[in-house]
């Protein structure tokens, strides 16, 4: 009887042991879903930084800019459009499209998360909007959309740093496995060096584990992604406000936008019309209208027009045309022949021909000073506003390099304000004028400098003749 009690005593034992460590090990599944971000917070830093920048690009003060400066300069009314309604169309489908690229990688990074709801952020964005229904209140207060951007600007600027530590560690790393391979130096020169890079290296570990700590790196994915979701929603929100979506793309946007300065979600949490601002509750006849798909229909208002440059795949080219003579322009006499030959052979077949037609009859003589100082003034102008747009396009465009992606500071340059949507015969016959000033100022320059070299050749000789006699 006392050896069955002691069995049975044994056999519990065993068994609580068993279950004791079986509740030790992890579940995979949860472990993968509860892990940290890890290498990934550089990139998650990079979306942070761009939902900082839409936000801001949204405020009152940008909005109130885009309205009164940017849609009515003067490169833009000439080349693009100087239709207001249009131009605000183009602003708004441009900041809907990089709302769309940010929620795509965030639905990518979600897929990680332990929480069954940010795991279908995708689903649940695309019904915000679309319908405007925001299931799950993720649409935040402006307190609330403020306070949780200096959050996000504190985690950015600390993982910037971890990834600039992170770079250096490595380079002292290398180095470091260099100095043990190396063998120029003497036994006590090299020891030494040895031991100072290691002292580094060891200072370099500390501060990277503690920034480590204190940035996104040791964050869970659903930490993260919750704020990533609440900001990207929170900015739709904001877009939608401004821009009158549901009502139509305004004649012009609201001269005060005090009032729509704050998102506020209803009472009812599952929609998304906003108490304050432009954007008002949605009459029964117009559900039909919002369910549209947002994005389909912003992306195809992105589509250049065949009469432009951006359809014909010439922005970029014409862009870094125009900068080109733009420093001729400025410094015509230090422009050589085979600069100039080099500029002609960047010209496409339908400005040389439009060129060959204006310079057809002209004079090889370029010496009129009056003529010349008209052509500079008529040049001043035509670069006045056609200049920007081309220094803007090339900004456009490396901004969005693969390269400068992440953890840069962004400008507010829109593709209205670029050539993207220029005419193509506007933007060529404007070309082909500062290429006619250019050829009659270039001429000019260089035949006062040969009149001038020849005067003090005669000059020279005269002095000699006088000399010798």
């Amino acid at each position: 009887m006392a050896l069955e009690t002691w069995l049975i005593k044994v056999k519990k034992t065993i068994s609580n042991s068993l279950d004791t460590a079986r509740s030790s090990i992890p579940n995979s599944k949860a472990s993968k879903h509860k892990s940290n971000v890890g290498v990934l917070s550089f990139e998650i830093a990079g979306l942070m930084s761009k939902l900082l920048h839409l936000w801001n690009s949204l405020s009152d003060k940008s909005i109130i800019r885009l309205r009164d400066e940017s849609t009515s300069l003067e490169g833009v009314c000439k080349i693009v459009s100087n239709d207001e309604s249009f131009l605000l169309g183009l602003a708004c489908a441009e900041m809907a499209e990089n709302v769309r690229l940010v929620a795509k990688s965030i639905s990518r990074i979600s897929k990680r998360c332990h929480d069954s709801n940010l795991q279908c952020f995708d689903r649940w964005f695309d019904e915000f909007a679309n319908s405007g229904h925001d299931s799950h209140g993720w649409v935040l207060s402006s307190k609330d959309m403020e306070a949780k951007n200096k959050k996000m600007d504190k985690y950015v600027t600390i993982t910037a740093t971890l990834y600039k530590e992170m770079e250096e560690l490595s380079t002292t790393e290398n180095s470091l496995r260099k100095s043990f391979q190396c063998k120029e130096y003497e036994s006590s020169i090299k020891e030494q060096k040895i031991i100072d890079l290691q002292q580094k290296l060891f200072w370099q570990r500390q501060e990277v584990k503690y920034l480590k700590e204190r940035s996104l790196w040791n964050r869970s994915f659903d930490m993260v992604v919750s704020m990533l979701v609440r900001s990207i929603f929170t900015i739709l929100g904001r877009i939608k406000l401004v821009f009158r979506i549901g009502h139509g793309y305004p004649p012009s946007l609201p001269r005060s936008l005090s009032a729509s300065a704050t998102v506020h979600p209803t009472e009812n949490p599952n929609t998304c019309n906003f108490v304050s601002g432009p954007l008002k509750s949605s009459k029964p006849e117009e559900k039909k209208d919002l369910a549209v798909r947002f994005f389909e229909s912003n992306s195809k208002l992105l589509k250049p027009p065949p009469s432009t440059l951006g359809a014909a795949a010439l922005a970029l080219h014409y862009a870094n045309l125009i900068i080109i003579m733009e420093k001729m322009i400025k410094s015509p006499q230090l422009v050589g022949v085979d600069a100039r030959d080099d500029l002609y052979s960047m010209l496409p077949s339908s400005i040389r021909s439009s060129l060959r037609a204006r310079l057809k009859g002209v004079g090889f003589s370029a010496s009129d000073p009056v003529l010349a100082g008209e052509w500079r003034t008529a040049l001043g102008r035509i670069l006045g506003w056609l200049s920007p747009m081309a220094h803007k396009m090339i900004k456009w465009q490396n901004e969005r390099n693969f390269e400068q992606q992440n953890l840069l500071p962004k400008t507010n340059v829109l593709l209205l304000q670029t050539l993207f949507f220029a005419n193509k015969e506007k933007t060529e016959a404007a070309i082909t004028e500062l290429l006619v000033g250019l050829n009659y100022i270039w001429r000019f320059e260089r035949e006062m400098t040969a009149k001038a070299l020849f005067e003090c050749t005669n000059f020279n000789g005269l002095l000699n003749l006088q000399s010798s006699s």
